[in-house]
């Protein structure tokens, strides 16, 4: 439906980003018959485009390659009659309703918008790290440490993620080294603790990683190494490691609802208890732009359906 005199194009739905979260709540409002829109900005799919095999998904027995998992949800939506918008959005209005939805292409309003951008792992910007993400590096232990049954293995981070995940991956690999740039870990004490006592753990302080290697044989990549430079001395040294995971941490990708949604000092938006309901009515949220725990796309998706089930008796009781 499209208001002609501003050329404002309506909605009775608008979800904002895709992923598991997104395309579940598309799915819930199509068959609702509330004829979603999902505008899929940068990152058509959300993070798991840029994974490769997804063996934790219910209902793939045999797993599923994560781009492949996202256009069947997408195909699934559309369906239904969900429509997607392959642009990004740059700026909202919330204050009156209709809700407005820029992008730099066109202008939209919607009745009720899900905001389901996602979260993105924080990396280290090196080219022979996104080389190989996907093979042989990883952002998320609980993810990809099932393929790394009896490999040694490297940990980017000084934090609780960083602990954590390498204590995790330790069930796997036959090693872990946890690489940090400084002398002493941000980690609690009790993390950093349980990680100097598991004898499969190895902690490398004053080191950053400078480059990822790797080999290309017959058009599939493999890393197989790490050079490490002290940043006390400068010296590099070369690692032989079959994973490298980065556990520098994870933003939510909230830039655009600044001073406009409730958020936690690290950015992921505040939701009411129990709920998908931000503090204005009529915006919801779901998956990992509320989840700084889970982080799956399991979980990612069971919010999308609550934020689409949120959203239509929301619109039912306003009329």
């Amino acid at each position: 439906m499209s208001d002609n005199k501003n050329n404002i194009v309506h909605h009775h739905v608008a979800i904002i980003g895709s992923g598991p979260a997104g395309f579940t709540a598309a799915l819930y409002t199509a068959r609702a018959n509330l004829k979603p829109v999902i505008f899929e900005g940068m990152q058509p799919g959300g993070q798991l485009t840029i994974t490769t095999e997804v063996e934790n998904y219910p209902g793939f027995e045999h797993g599923i390659q994560g781009p492949q998992l996202m256009d069947i949800m997408r195909n699934q939506a559309e369906r239904f009659g969900a429509k997607s918008i392959f642009q990004e959005v740059t700026g909202v209005d919330f204050t009156k309703r209709p809700f407005i939805i820029k992008t730099y292409e066109s202008v939209h309003s919607a009745d009720a918008v899900i905001i389901a951008t996602g979260a993105s792992a924080k990396l280290l910007g090196i080219e022979s790290e996104s080389k190989y993400m996907g093979f042989g590096v990883s952002a998320c232990a609980t993810c990809d440490g099932f393929f790394f049954k009896g490999l040694k293995i490297m940990v980017v981070g000084g934090g609780d993620t960083a602990m954590e995940e390498a204590n995790y991956l330790t069930k796997f690999a036959s090693e872990v080294l946890v690489v940090h740039r400084r002398h002493e870990f941000r980690a609690s004490k009790i993390m950093t603790e349980r990680a100097h006592k598991n004898p499969k753990i190895k902690l490398l302080t004053n080191k950053v990683v400078k480059e990822v290697l790797g080999k290309e044989e017959g058009g599939r990549k493999t890393m197989n190494g790490v050079i490490l430079q002290d940043t006390v001395d400068g010296s590099t040294q070369k690692y032989e490691v079959d994973g490298l995971f980065i556990a520098i941490g994870h933003k939510p990708n909230t830039d655009l609802f600044k001073g406009i949604l409730d958020m936690d000092e690290t950015g992921y938006l505040k939701v009411e208890p129990g709920s998908t309901y931000t503090k204005i009515p009529g915006v919801f949220a779901a998956g990992d732009v509320t989840d700084k725990v889970y982080r799956q796309a399991v979980t990612a998706a069971g919010s999308g359906c609550m934020a689409a089930i949120d959203t239509e008796r929301w619109l039912e009781a306003q009329k």
